[in-house]
């Protein structure tokens, strides 16, 4: 049995600014962003955390470090980097929807297949991505605790993938800025979870 500390890392200036999409653009946290990752060690006290996990974005290897007080080596690992927007990078929901509206009309109805964008990835690259992760996480570190830093997309598409949830729902899961999620993945990697969005 796995432990998985999942967390969202903490606020970046497009979060800031009517939560623009950041996908890969690697922006760092914001002073609040800051403060609300040193927040993550106060709420997590007391919890036995084995191993540090991170997507190399600054966004979230900033959160990790700051969420474990530097008493933790954070791993980087390419598979938990937020998923490429393509065309939305940088921009509002209400402002890619206005300039091609049959892009997000796409994504919305069947995010498994269509390009976030235009040109970035499917929901389903991404679940594919993530799920090997928390596969070799398994092996990894059987019966142990881990906390994972990675992103408000990839996490919620994780999650209602493995969930039996349609992929298009995933929007209808919250992850706010370092908000912290606890779930369990068994022998079989069948998920159980035990807390969602905690602050």
């Amino acid at each position: 049995m796995l432990t998985v500390y999942l967390l969202r890392h903490g606020e970046t200036a497009y979060n800031a600014d009517g939560n623009r999409y950041c996908g890969l653009t690697d922006l760092d946290l914001t002073d609040r962003g800051i403060e609300q990752a040193k927040q993550i060690a106060v709420l997590l006290q007391g919890a036995s955390i084995d191993a540090v996990y991170a997507s190399p974005l600054r966004r979230a290897y900033r959160t990790a470090a700051l969420a474990t007080g530097g008493q933790f080596e954070v791993k980087t690992d390419q598979r938990l980097m937020e998923l490429d927007f393509g065309s939305w990078e940088g921009k509002t929901r209400q402002e890619f929807v206005a300039e091609n509206p049959a892009l997000w009309e796409a994504w919305d109805a069947s995010p498994e297949k269509a390009r976030a964008g235009g040109t970035g990835n499917t929901a389903l690259e991404i679940v594919k991505r993530v799920d090997t992760f928390f596969s070799d996480m398994l092996i990894k570190h059987a019966n142990a605790n881990i906390m994972v830093v990675a992103h408000n997309t990839v996490n919620r598409l994780y999650l209602a993938y493995k969930l039996g949830m349609p992929l298009r729902n995933y929007r209808q899961i919250i992850q706010e800025n370092s908000a912290v999620s606890r779930f369990e993945l068994d022998e079989q990697e069948t998920l159980n979870l035990h807390q969602l969005n905690a602050h």
